[in-house]
């Protein structure tokens, strides 16, 4: 049964907003464990691929909520 558009958009945008705030708490948590030991250049490229390791997954949350239904055939 396919999901009607604005339930996926609302679906989706939910999905987009817990894939954000967890994506940053494991972060955060693995950033503060295991960085401050660390050097800066291994710091900052950590960053730099933390901060668009979220990307992927959201492309693909709009993707799916911007894709169009289609139509379905009448008896």
């Amino acid at each position: 049964m396919a999901m009607a558009h604005p339930v996926r958009k609302f679906a989706g945008t939910v999905g987009l907003l817990m894939l954000l705030l967890v994506y940053a708490l494991l972060v955060m948590v693995f950033a503060t464990s295991a960085l401050p030991s660390q050097g800066g250049v291994l710091t900052t490229l950590f960053y730099v691929v933390a901060g668009v390791g979220w990307v992927p997954v959201a492309m693909l949350i709009v993707s799916w909520m911007y894709k169009h239904d289609r139509p379905t055939p009448r008896a």
